[in-house]
C-alpha cells in the first residue's frame, strides 16, 4: 500500500437551500501524511471529507487525488476508504469475513481474500480474534477491525470521521498511538476529522483548523499551537487566557498592550500598529509562580485548585481588576491553596497579540467576560 496526495482547488460546497457549508478552499495534503481537520461541530469539516470521498460533489472547484481529477467519480471509483463514527461492522459475520468483505465484493477468491484478511488482522494485532464476532470484541478491537477492513481494498487515502468519539478516555488515548503506528506501517495517507484538539495534536503531521466553513490555519501541530494565526485558532486549539486591549507601543517584534491588568508585553507577529485593538493570548502553562526579570507580572488570588495527576491547574482572579485566569504547573508539591494571593509572571515571548476576531466557544473562561 502507498499513499497519494490530495489537492483541493477552490472547492466550495453550497446546499440547495443556499447554505454554504464550505467556503472556497485550497488545500494540499501530502502523500503518506497523517493530516487532521480540526474544528467545532457544524464547521464543515465532515462535508469537506465527504467531498474527498465522493459522497458530496463540490458546487465549485476540483478534488484531485494523485493528480487525477475526481469529477464524476463515485465513492467506489476513488482510491479512498471511509471509516464512519459507528464503524458499520456486520454483527453476524466473523471478524475475518468483515475484513474480507470489500474483497469479496470485488470478486477476489475466498482463499486469497481470507489470506489477505489474516495479514491485515496481524497488522492491527488481532490475528487471534479472526473467528470471533464483532460483538465479542472490545471497543478498541472493533475500531481496529474497521481499519483493517478499510485497508483491505488497498486505498491510497483513508478517511476517518471522528472514529474515536464513542470510546472512553483511556481507550481513546491508546487508540491514538495505535492509529499513528498503523499509518506509519502502511504509508497510506490518513485524513482525520475531529473536534478533539488532543487527538489532532497527538497524532498528526499537520492540522487544518476550520471555522464556519473556512480553514483558518494549516501547519505542523507545534506551529498551530504555539503560533496561532487568528483569535479563533488561539482560543480553539488548547486552553488559553485572553486579555483584550489596545496596542500602545510596537518595536522589535514585540508590542505593549494596554489591558485591564495594565501594560502587557507580547509577541506581535502581525505587526499590529499603535492604536490598534488586539487580544493578548497566553497559555496556562506559560504562567509561572516564580516571575523573573523581564516577565509580565500579575497579582491574583487562587479560587480553585484542580489536581490532574501530574499537573495542577489553578483558577485565579487577578487583583484588582477581577479578571479570571488559569495557570497550569507540574505537580511537584507546590503548596498553593484556595484563598492564597500569588504573583504570576510570563515571558513576553510566551504571549501573542492578535487582531480581534471570532472566538471559539470552548476553553478557559474568557478573561474579557469578567
Amino acid at each position: 500500500m502507498h499513499g497519494q496526495d490530495v489537492r483541493l482547488e477552490t472547492v466550495e460546497i453550497t446546499y440547495p437551500n443556499g447554505f454554504r457549508a464550505v467556503q472556497p478552499t485550497d488545500l494540499t495534503i501530502e502523500a503518506g501524511e497523517f493530516f487532521s481537520i480540526l474544528g467545532p461541530s457544524g464547521c464543515g469539516k465532515t462535508t469537506l471529507l465527504r467531498a474527498v470521498s465522493g459522497f458530496v460533489q463540490p458546487s465549485r472547484g476540483r478534488v484531485l487525488i494523485g493528480g487525477a481529477d475526481m469529477a464524476g467519480k463515485t465513492p467506489d471509483q476513488r482510491p479512498t476508504a471511509l471509516i464512519f463514527q459507528n464503524l458499520a461492522l456486520f454483527p453476524l459475520m466473523s471478524v475475518r469475513d468483515n475484513v474480507a468483505f470489500g474483497l469479496e465484493a470485488r470478486g477476489v477468491p475466498k482463499a486469497q481474500r481470507h489470506a489477505r484478511a489474516e495479514e491485515l488482522l496481524a497488522l492491527v494485532a488481532l490475528a487471534d480474534q479472526a473467528g470471533k464476532k464483532p460483538t465479542e470484541l472490545s471497543g478498541g478491537q472493533r475500531q481496529r477491525v474497521a481499519i483493517a477492513r478499510a485497508l483491505a481494498v488497498e486505498p491510497a487515502v483513508l478517511l476517518l470521521d471522528e472514529p474515536l468519539s464513542a470510546l472512553d478516555l483511556k481507550l481513546r488515548q491508546h487508540m491514538r498511538a495505535e492509529l499513528r503506528a498503523i499509518q506509519r506501517k502502511t504509508g497510506v495517507t490518513f485524513i482525520y476529522i475531529t473536534h478533539d484538539q488532543g487527538e489532532a495534536l497527538a497524532m498528526s503531521d499537520r492540522i487544518a483548523v476550520m471555522n464556519a466553513g473556512r480553514i483558518e490555519q494549516v501547519g505542523p501541530c507545534d506551529e498551530v499551537y504555539s503560533r496561532p494565526d487568528t483569535a479563533f485558532v488561539a482560543s480553539f486549539v488548547g486552553e488559553v487566557n485572553r486579555l483584550p486591549g489596545t496596542i500602545t507601543r510596537n518595536a522589535d517584534g514585540l508590542a505593549v498592550i494596554d489591558t485591564a491588568l495594565g501594560p502587557i508585553t507580547a509577541a506581535n507577529p502581525k505587526a499590529l500598529p499603535e492604536g490598534a485593538p488586539a487580544s493578548v493570548f497566553v497559555r496556562p502553562e506559560a504562567l509561572s509562580l516564580a516571575p523573573v526579570s523581564g516577565d509580565n507580572r500579575i497579582s491574583a488570588r487562587v479560587e480553585r485548585r484542580d489536581l490532574e495527576g501530574p499537573f495542577i491547574t489553578l483558577h485565579l482572579r487577578a487583583e484588582p481588576a477581577g479578571v479570571a485566569l488559569a495557570a497550569q504547573m507540574a505537580n511537584i508539591g507546590t503548596p498553593v491553596a484556595p484563598g492564597a494571593l500569588v504573583e504570576l509572571g510570563f515571558a513576553p515571548q510566551s504571549a501573542i497579540a492578535l487582531p480581534e476576531g471570532a472566538l471559539a466557544q470552548t476553553g478557559t473562561e474568557d478573561m474579557a467576560a469578567q
